[in-house]
């Protein structure tokens, strides 16, 4: 028998506030954007995509009942013909960030490997937000920029 005792990046991944030197620090969930369109697997996609893009934006979150992310729906998805499901015209099992990542390492990676934007999830897959990229470059300067004007002592 095992009793798992929750640890920090536990804590961390649920998004939870934290203290310390990283505390003040830019990270994935708080820059990611919270109010993003969602819908369900079984949502016809013209329907879905009518909602997506007069909220402005051209990408959907597919999550459950649980809000758990189940697929994304790029620009590319949004844009199938056909009276298709969300389901069946989602990218599948997308690459999600915990929320604790530090906003500097997510800009690298999001313009390293090309990402528009990124789901930040809990560690059980529950949705938090959506990360933009220009968001993340933005921020990740801005953090760039207040630790050079106060570098940590030593």
């Amino acid at each position: 028998m095992y009793d798992y005792t929750a640890g920090k990046v536990d804590w961390m991944a649920a998004g939870l506030p934290t203290e310390g030197a990283v505390a003040g620090r830019p990270s994935a969930a708080s820059v990611a954007r919270r109010n993003v369109p969602t819908c369900y697997p079984t949502e016809s996609l013209p329907i879905v995509r009518k909602r997506v893009r007069s909220a402005g934006w051209d990408v959907c979150v597919v999550i459950n009942e649980e809000r758990i992310v189940m697929g994304l729906l790029r620009a590319e998805q949004l844009d199938r013909e056909g009276n298709l499901t969300a389901e069946s015209a989602m990218r599948p099992g997308p690459s999600t960030f915990r929320p604790h990542v530090p906003i500097e390492e997510m800009a690298t990676y999001m313009v390293t490997h090309k990402l528009p934007n990124a789901p930040v999830t809990t560690s059980a897959g529950e949705l938090i937000g959506l990360l933009v990229r220009e968001d993340a470059e933005r921020a990740a300067q801005g953090a760039r920029a207040d630790t050079i004007r106060s570098p940590r002592r030593t």
